[in-house]
């Protein structure tokens, strides 16, 4: 039986997310959850937050003495990632910047890149994957109807990252994830896990797709030896900051003509149609909801603000649609009956193929009992 629809009241999350539960008062679990869970990081003074940044510094500084860069700082065009890698060369850290173009780019997104590198003077590596096997991988994953294609994405991501950290004989990715703008954890019906290499493989050999040759494709084992191994950590680091968005934005304007985005990761074209299209109407899936319900319970916007932001498409205008739509159509080689059919199909899960996600939770477990390292990692 499909549940009654139901809104928090504190928030904007609603019954989209398949586990979601409301108090007596309407309020749900998962502001609730995020509160109770990082409190002490949110409400942290800033002179103690400050301290904590200083003693991250030094040690970065420390363990990269005498190498050519003493971090990795992955950058998007975003806001959040943008604002590290500023960040990190104010606080005399010397930054490998690192992009990953999978053929999706915008524009605005190059140019915002350009402009932060050229301005800081830091270095840029940009990994560019192949097309014609990125494509057939996406092929693959559309026609499984599984919700998470920005898995492609995602995975790749993590896989270049820790791939230059471990070129350079790095210990610090600093990332862009923060508790701030995203912190509210993701709905289990909303994407997949996101070190699942085995779980792409497997789609892709089921309906005819490459084989992983130069795709940066990661795993748990990566994982493992990533971080046992290498020793390497990805740190949040924006949460030993006084981190507001607006005030961000506005600085990046002024400082680098920077180009802000209508939603959070739109300065890719695919995400933009991913998220603003191809969820709402197949998975009726609005990640806004949990974007916004971050900012409104961290008090950078109101829940009125926020669900006046959610009202219509996901998308600035309808011009704006339609003109991903064609870009998205002419991209991949799809018929406008192709798309309309992909829409019309029902979904189905990611592990009704070969997965590592359950074997990545029992090592989590473990980890976590052991508690073998503290903060937040890229296990976390």
């Amino acid at each position: 039986m499909t549940p009654q629809y139901q809104l928090c009241t504190r928030c904007i999350m609603d019954t989209s997310a398949a586990d979601i539960r409301f108090d007596e008062d309407g309020v749900c679990s998962y502001c609730t959850d995020f509160l109770d869970r990082k409190h002490h990081v949110i409400a942290l003074a800033p002179e103690e937050k400050e301290r904590r940044l200083q003693e991250l510094v030094t040690r970065i500084k420390d363990d990269g003495r005498n190498k050519r860069y003493d971090c990795i700082v992955g950058i998007s065009g975003g806001v959040d990632s943008s604002w590290v890698l500023v960040r990190t060369v104010e606080l005399g850290l010397r930054p490998l910047a690192v992009h990953m173009d999978n053929g999706w780019n915008s524009e605005l997104a190059q140019n915002n890149i350009a402009n932060l590198v050229r301005g800081l003077g830091v270095d840029l590596y940009t990994h560019v994957i192949d097309w014609p096997e990125y494509r057939g991988l996406m092929e693959s994953l559309f026609a499984a109807d599984v919700i998470d294609i920005e898995l492609l994405y995602d995975n790749a991501l993590i896989g270049v990252n820790y791939g230059q950290a471990a070129r350079y004989g790095l210990k610090y990715i600093l990332a862009g994830t923060n508790l701030s703008t995203e912190g509210m954890a993701m709905p289990r019906n909303w994407n997949w896990h996101k070190h699942d290499k085995r779980n792409i493989a497997a789609i892709s050999k089921r309906f005819g797709g490459p084989r992983l040759k130069t795709f940066p494709a990661y795993g748990t084992f990566d994982l493992l030896r990533h971080t046992f191994l290498n020793g390497i950590k990805i740190v949040s680091i924006l949460d030993l900051m006084d981190y507001r968005k607006d005030d961000v934005v506005k600085a990046l304007t002024e400082r680098f003509n920077y180009k802000p985005y209508a939603y959070k990761h739109y300065e890719s074209i695919f995400t933009r149609f991913y998220q603003g299209h191809i969820l709402p109407e197949k998975f009726g899936v609005d990640k806004r909801k949990i974007h916004l319900s971050t900012l409104v319970v961290t008090g950078q916007m109101s829940r009125e603000e926020a669900l006046a932001s959610c009202e219509g498409i996901a998308y600035p205008s309808e011009r704006d649609l339609e003109a991903d739509r064609q870009y998205f159509l002419k991209k991949m080689g799809w018929s406008e009956q192709k798309l309309k059919d992909y829409i019309s199909r029902p979904e189905k899960p990611h592990d009704l193929y070969p997965s590592e996600a359950a074997l990545f939770r029992r090592l989590l477990g473990i980890y976590r009992r052991f508690n073998m390292t503290a903060g937040r990692i890229a296990w976390n």
